[in-house]
C-alpha cells in the first residue's frame, strides 16, 4: 500500500481536496487499499479552510510515499518546522507536490531550483520572482520534474491526481477514475491553463456573442460579415470595436478558436488529420499546419505522431491493468 499524506494549513482551499475522491476511487476500482491516505498539518487538530470549513487533521508522520501540499488563496509564509519537513520530504518521499500555490511553499523548502513547474496563473510571475531559480510556465495544467509535481489551480488537482495514480497503475485504471469521477479526461499535462474566449476577454455582450458563435460553427467560412451578423452590428463597427476590446482582428482570433479545436480533437487521439482540418474550419490539412507552425511551432503530425507513441505504449499495458483494476 502507498501511503500520500495531504498538508493543510489554515486558509487551504476546499477544492483541492478532490484529489481524495480520485485516491478513493482508485481504491475502491482495484477492490483494495492501493493508497493509504493521511491528512496532516504541522499541530494536528482543526484547520480552516478559506470558506471557513474546518477539517480534522494529524500531526506531521515518517515521510509518505507521496506527499500532497495542499495550496491557499494566498500563499503565506512557512513556519520553519514545515519548511523543515517539506525539505526533508524532498529526499524521503518518492514524490512531493504542490497542488496550486502550494508550489510556492515547495519552493520555501528550497525543492523547486533547477525545476520546471507550475502553478495557478494569476500567481505564476510572483513565483518566478520569488524563486527565480525555477523554470515556471504558466501555462501548463501540470508538470512533473523528477520526483517533484506541480499543478495549476482549482480542478488541476483532479488532472493532478489522475497522472499520479496513472504513474503509479497505468492508463486504464486512470482512465476509469476519470470516469467514475464524471470528468471527460485527464487533461494533458501540457494543455494550457487558458482557453482562447477567456484569454480574449471581451468587454462587451456583442462581441463575446460573436466569439461563441464563432466557437460552434468553426466549419463555417466566419468572415467579418457574418461574424458582424451575430453580433448585430455593422462590419465596419464590428472590426473596430472587436479590435479594441480584445487586440487582435477578427480572423486571428477565428484562427486561435480553431487551433483550439484542433489541438483537443488531436490530443482525443482517434481523428484522422483531414477530418481535424475539415471539422475545425481548417479548409484542408496545408492549411492547419502552417497556422500551427505559426503559433505552437511545430506541425500538428508531429503532435500525433507523440501521441500515437503514448497510446501504443498504453495498448501495451492496458490489458494487464485492466486486470489489475477489474475493468474489461
Amino acid at each position: 500500500m502507498r501511503q500520500v499524506g495531504f498538508i493543510l494549513e489554515d486558509g487551504f482551499q476546499v477544492m483541492g481536496m478532490a484529489a481524495l475522491s480520485a485516491f478513493e476511487l482508485a481504491n475502491v476500482t482495484l477492490g483494495r487499499e492501493a493508497y493509504g491516505l493521511t491528512v496532516m498539518s504541522e499541530r494536528g487538530g482543526t484547520v480552516r479552510s478559506s470558506l471557513g470549513i474546518r477539517i480534522e487533521t494529524g500531526v506531521l508522520t515518517d515521510f509518505p510515499d507521496t506527499l500532497m501540499v495542499m495550496g491557499e488563496l494566498v500563499p503565506r509564509q512557512l513556519s520553519s518546522g514545515l519548511r523543515d519537513y517539506i525539505a526533508r520530504a524532498g529526499q524521503h518521499s518518492r514524490r512531493v507536490a504542490g497542488v496550486c500555490t502550494g508550489a510556492f511553499l515547495l519552493g520555501e523548502a528550497g525543492l523547486l531550483d533547477g525545476r520546471q513547474v507550475t502553478t495557478h496563473w494569476a500567481h505564476a510571475r510572483d513565483l518566478q520572482q520569488r524563486f527565480p531559480n525555477a523554470r515556471v510556465d504558466e501555462e501548463r495544467i501540470f508538470v512533473s520534474d523528477g520526483n517533484i509535481w506541480t499543478s495549476a489551480g482549482m480542478s488541476a488537482a483532479i488532472d493532478l491526481t489522475l497522472a499520479l495514480i496513472e504513474d503509479d497503475h497505468g492508463a486504464a485504471l486512470a482512465r476509469t477514475v476519470a470516469r467514475k469521477l464524471v470528468v471527460y479526461h485527464r487533461r494533458p499535462g501540457g494543455q494550457s491553463q487558458f482557453s482562447a474566449l477567456l484569454e480574449l476577454e471581451p468587454r462587451s455582450d456583442r462581441v463575446r456573442r460573436a466569439l461563441i458563435y464563432a466557437k460552434e460553427n468553426l466549419r463555417n467560412p466566419l468572415t467579418v460579415e457574418e461574424l458582424a451578423e451575430a453580433a448585430n452590428l455593422s462590419p465596419r463597427q464590428f472590426s473596430r470595436i472587436f479590435r479594441e476590446q480584445t487586440g487582435q482582428s477578427p480572423a486571428k482570433a477565428v484562427e486561435r478558436l480553431r487551433l483550439e479545436a484542433a489541438k483537443l480533437m488531436l490530443e482525443e487521439g482517434w481523428h484522422a488529420m483531414d477530418v481535424v482540418a475539415r471539422d475545425t474550419g481548417f479548409a484542408d490539412r496545408d492549411r492547419m499546419r502552417r497556422a500551427f507552425l505559426r503559433f505552437f511551432g511545430h506541425p500538428p503530425q508531429s503532435m500525433q505522431r507523440s501521441l500515437r507513441l503514448i497510446s501504443k505504449d498504453d495498448d501495451t499495458k492496458d490489458d494487464d491493468d485492466a486486470k489489475a483494476a477489474g475493468v474489461g
